[in-house]
């Protein structure tokens, strides 16, 4: 059972990580960073379904993923690594959509969005104008993906697929 289990979960993380990786093309340029809220849903759809470390692993191996494809920019890794932390967190705890959702968006804008400012400036060598540079941008990415991934899961509720979709306990 143990071996299902983790195959079920790989096999999951890797779908989302392509998911991730192939929705990167949708993405808007704002300064120094492209911001792409295909990985925003992503995020959550991992923590809802696989749990936070799981969540952070996919959102790690996208990001190398998208820098290595040259879709992505240093300031993926903090973005959506953070926000998969937090809106992982929130649901093992909270287990409200809603509040997942919140928790993407704050974890990704202001934490985030604060750990990409010395990513930019000792990593990148971009001469930014302040810390708080990179918050209201991953705040409009990550805005788009929570509720694209709101509105998804929701209706798969609604329709009662989401039941049917297995979560391992103890995730």
């Amino acid at each position: 059972m143990k071996r299902n289990q983790t195959v079920y979960r790989l096999s999951l993380a890797g779908l989302f990580t392509a998911l991730a990786v192939v929705g990167s093309f949708i993405s808007i340029p704002v300064g120094g960073s492209k911001c792409a809220p295909v990985q925003h849903m992503v995020n959550i759809f991992g923590a809802v379904l696989l749990g936070p470390f799981y969540n952070v692993g996919i959102a790690f191996t996208a990001s190398l993923l998208r820098n290595l494809l040259g879709l992505g920019s240093l300031m993926a890794f903090p973005g959506s690594m953070l926000g998969a932390l937090c809106c992982g967190l929130a649901h093992r705890f909270f287990k409200r959509l809603s509040l997942t959702c919140l928790a993407e968006a704050l974890g990704t804008s202001l934490l985030g969005g604060l750990a990409a400012y010395p990513v930019a400036k000792l990593l990148m060598h971009l001469n930014v104008a302040g810390t708080f540079v990179y918050v209201v941008p991953f705040f409009l990415s990550t805005a788009v993906g929570s509720a694209l991934a709101f509105f998804v899961l929701a209706a798969l509720k609604k329709c009662g697929i989401l039941p049917h979709i297995p979560v391992i306990p103890g995730k």
